[in-house]
């Protein structure tokens, strides 16, 4: 049997429609998805939306709406945003959904058991916007000695009676976890920012609310409801079958990755972790937090700051699979990246048009007119065999770097053999040997199909749809068939004329 592999990404707030950052997240997990299925892994991809808390009661009632008919619509977003980012996930887990309730209700249930939820009253700050608790510590000034929370979100003094959750009581196992498992969250720097809060004391955490209706109801408790982040973080294992521990659940848990923002990394590092040790179920292998994507300005992209970019925008100007390569290209993963459209225009014709796509294009031109579109045997000199070398040498390098979510760096060493193949077409010439030399100029082409190819297969989780389209052509000529006309896998960007177009 294949070995599973479990992959989760944030589950996300649907108080507004999907953003750059949710892209980006999602391409991502689906590129280690396709990866890892490449590598014939059995891969389960789930995602969805976290539709409890404050923040979704007050944006549905400012619309005028029902909060689950507002839930309804804003999920639907985000599934339309997958579909059209070609994200292929195996299960979307919506936290309104019954099957949900009942795994939240089981953890609460076995964290009771374990003696570490009790009934107090909470006072202190909370921040809805973040749907989180906040010390008099960690607030920061905003204009005019406004109280903000760390991410810069307005926060406001809540007072409640609330069940507690004894977070004190893990502070020690949670930081031998991290010693022992270094690994668990990457990259570093979020790791050593993870361990300064817990090292600094952990205080019990409020798990309930009570002065609003719209989550899961706290067992045996009337009037409380579950804090969103109790019930957020037990979508990973509802998306496996909890509270069932036979079965998808067995097989399956612990997620080998929890995909997620930098800004969330408390709550799945921290609160998760404990939440499970507490309850007696096996931990997530691990936690990558990856950075944000920042405007040409710099800045964080946010609702009260006007910048947020619509994605499926973006997938409409330029293309589907060349956002998903500008994004986890440009990047390196783990750390926070700008964009622009100049950049994305500059990527994309340099990189995809004209190399890849080049390569691609005037290879299969060359074979359909000069060979009848029947493809030819690779060659056997040695600059042949250098050639193959050299492509297998980038692959295996992309390999190891995309095991580790290097993508960027994993896409160099692709490009790097990419260059190799053209470089190898300027310096044999096939185009000039159809009188002189044909079998040489056969064997010439055969080497780069066979390059194309394999260059193909390897790029195919972060340009999914035009990989299929060019492994397509050349699964036509296997048989010993013409392969159809080629087409332009990825033609030039003209940022003037879109623009122009836009206007």
């Amino acid at each position: 049997m294949a070995e599973p592999f479990y992959i989760t990404t944030a589950i996300s707030y649907p108080n507004g429609p999907p953003h750059i950052g949710h892209a980006y997240e999602a391409i991502a997990a689906d590129a280690i998805a396709r990866f890892q299925r490449s590598r014939g892994r059995d891969v389960k991809l789930v995602t969805g939306t976290d539709e409890h808390g404050l923040k979704m009661v007050q944006t549905a009632r400012g619309e005028g709406r029902d909060t689950l008919e507002f839930a309804d619509e804003m999920s639907g977003h985000f599934r339309d945003m997958c579909a059209r980012l070609n994200i292929a996930y195996d299960d979307f887990v919506r936290t309104s959904e019954p099957r949900h309730h009942d795994a939240s209700i089981a953890i609460w249930k076995a964290m009771e058991a374990a003696g570490d939820l009790y009934l107090d009253r909470y006072e202190g700050w909370y921040s809805v916007r973040d749907e989180a608790f906040y010390d008099e510590g960690e607030l920061v000034a905003g204009e005019g000695e406004e109280r903000l929370s760390p991410q810069g979100t307005p926060v406001e003094w809540t007072a409640e009676e609330t069940w507690f959750f004894r977070l004190s009581r893990y502070a020690e196992p949670l930081l031998a976890l991290y010693r022992d498992n270094p690994e668990f969250i990457r990259p570093e720097s979020r790791r050593n920012e993870v361990m300064r809060f817990v090292e600094g004391g952990l205080k019990d955490l409020s798990v309930s609310r009570t002065s609003f209706d719209w989550g899961v109801p706290v067992p045996g408790s009337p009037g409380h409801v579950m804090y969103v982040w109790v019930d957020a973080l037990t979508t990973y294992m509802t998306g496996v079958g909890y509270p069932q521990k036979e079965g998808e659940f067995s097989s399956r848990w612990p997620a080998d990755v929890h995909l997620i923002g930098k800004d969330i990394v408390r709550f799945h590092a921290v609160y998760w972790p404990a939440f499970l040790m507490s309850a007696q179920l096996p931990l997530p292998r691990q936690v990558f937090a990856h950075g944000f994507l920042l405007s040409r300005g710099g800045e964080k992209m946010s609702k009260s700051l006007g910048n947020v970019v619509d994605p499926m925008a973006l997938a409409e100007r330029f293309g589907v699979d060349v956002l998903r390569y500008f994004l986890l290209r440009e990047v390196t993963f783990g750390q926070d990246g700008s964009y622009s459209a100049e950049a994305i225009v500059a990527r994309a014709n340099a990189e995809l048009a004209n190399s890849f796509g080049n390569l691609a294009q005037r290879t299969l031109s060359m074979i359909h007119k000069n060979l009848g579109g029947i493809l030819p045997m690779a060659g056997e000199a040695p600059e042949d065999i250098e050639l193959r070398a050299r492509v297998t040498d980038g692959i295996v390098t992309l390999t190891a770097e995309f095991e580790r979510f290097a993508f960027s760096a994993g896409l160099e060493a692709w490009m790097q053999a990419v260059f190799a193949c053209n470089a190898y077409v300027d310096a044999q010439t096939p185009w000039a040997m159809r009188k002189t030399d044909p079998a040489r100029m056969a064997a010439v082409l055969g080497t780069l199909i066979g390059a194309v190819r394999a260059l193909a297969e390897a790029v195919a989780p972060i340009i999914p749809a035009s990989a299929e389209k060019l492994l397509a052509v050349l699964d036509a000529g296997r048989d010993g068939s013409p392969i159809p006309q080629p087409t332009p896998l990825f033609p030039r960007l003209d940022l003037e004329a879109d623009e122009e177009a836009a206007a």
